[in-house]
């Protein structure tokens, strides 16, 4: 019988299971290559947590391993992911099979060579390694001496353990291109690394939804608790899960990460942008940039309507991260994680029976707290 440890990293997994598509990582990976060609030669690319018999990201980069002038390509599986519960006819007719190890131990696989005598390098040359010691968990030795091996680590990790595995990742001082909810970017064990640009969000907008494959177990679940278009979509009769919260993490530069943010005077964004006009007047009561109360910033509430002739600090929202030029502007702090800038949003409720309005920098615009979301506080390089 599985002991709780077991039960307990299972029932993680599963609710950890969002299987990426081909097209979101071919789409990702295009914009590392557009910008640098040779990003991916002569690397050792791994790719842990999914189950390498039926991830996409092994797909992809096995039938791209000659254009993409990759070394190796490593795979691992997690034992208690439900992928790994079903076995392929690949695994059944290797020498390796074992019906038995495939329960609890995680798998192997590497691409490095033409092993079918195609003439090519692509997904028949898949050589399932065998079974790991252990259950093939990111935090293990085996997989810890892999990670050492590779150059790049690429996957989509679980998102209940996604501050564990980034600081695995940092740890071992590689490049990566990682999966993750947007909220990450408030950690305080994430915004240090973006706030340092030792890591930047990846080409795919924040704005755009994801739609990920997930467990038939889950895709009933989400018919019968969910409303379409919130937590799923059926494309091409297919229940995909929706996240719209996803996006990359990445160490590695890409064109759009270079992209100048246009940007209109005060005056002109006041004048032209209805829906900046209309954010002002309704929540804030003025047809001006208002100030924070309690700190010098000014209130920007959407990134395209950030001043061209504003000199100081602004209060910018996190997908401003999407847009985020380090040639263009200085990321400053974060709303609640810096000292500088640690803050606290009350409701309105709370804010009226508050003890301490002034303490630890609560941000008050206009006397009344108005800000749902954190900020980011920023200035303009040019400035400096």
């Amino acid at each position: 019988m599985a002991n709780n440890s077991s039960l307990g990293a299972a029932k993680e997994a599963k609710n950890d299971e969002f299987y990426t598509q081909y097209s979101d990582i071919e789409a990702e990976m295009n914009a590392y290559i557009e910008f640098n060609p040779d990003v991916f030669r002569d690397k050792t690319v791994l790719l842990p947590c999914d189950d390498p018999e039926w991830s996409n990201f092994t797909k992809y980069f096995a039938s791209n391993f000659e254009r993409l002038g990759l070394k190796k390509l490593i795979s691992t599986s997690y034992s208690y992911s439900s992928g790994s519960k079903q076995i392929s006819m690949f695994e059944m007719m290797s020498p390796l099979f074992d019906k038995d190890l495939r329960a609890k131990h995680g798998k192997l696989f590497t691409v490095t060579k033409d092993t079918d005598g195609s003439g090519r390098i692509d997904t028949d040359d898949i050589e399932f390694n065998g079974y790991l010691k252990s259950d093939g968990d990111f935090r293990s030795k085996e997989v810890m001496k892999l990670r050492d091996e590779a150059d790049i680590i690429i996957t989509n990790p679980p998102f209940s353990l996604f501050k564990e595995f980034l600081s695995w990742i940092i740890e071992g001082n590689k490049q990566f291109v990682i999966l993750g909810n947007m909220n990450a970017i408030t950690y305080k064990e994430v915004f240090p690394l973006l706030k340092d640009n030792k890591m930047w969000i990846g080409y795919k907008s924040l704005n755009t939804d994801m739609y990920f494959d997930v467990p038939d177990d889950r895709k009933q679940w989400l018919l019968e608790n969910k409303k379409e278009g919130s937590a799923y979509k059926i494309i091409n009769g297919v229940v995909m899960g929706r996240l719209a919260s996803a996006c990359w993490f990445t160490n590695i530069d890409h064109g759009k990460r270079h992209e100048k943010i246009q940007l209109m005077t005060m005056a002109n964004n006041l004048k032209f942008n209805k829906r900046l006009k209309k954010k002002f007047e309704d929540d804030y009561c003025c047809v001006e940039y208002p100030k924070f109360d309690n700190y010098d910033a000014i209130e920007v509430p959407f990134t395209d309507c950030i001043p061209s002739d504003y000199d100081g600090v602004m209060g910018v929202p996190i997908t401003f991260l999407d847009k985020y030029n380090p040639d263009q502007f200085v990321l400053l702090g974060i709303q609640d994680r810096d000292d500088e800038f640690r803050t606290k949003i009350y409701s309105k409720d709370e804010y009226s029976n508050a003890s301490d309005l002034n303490r630890a920098g609560v941000i008050i615009v206009n006397g009344i707290p108005v800000m749902p979301y954190r900020r980011l506080f920023i200035r303009r390089k040019e400035q400096l």
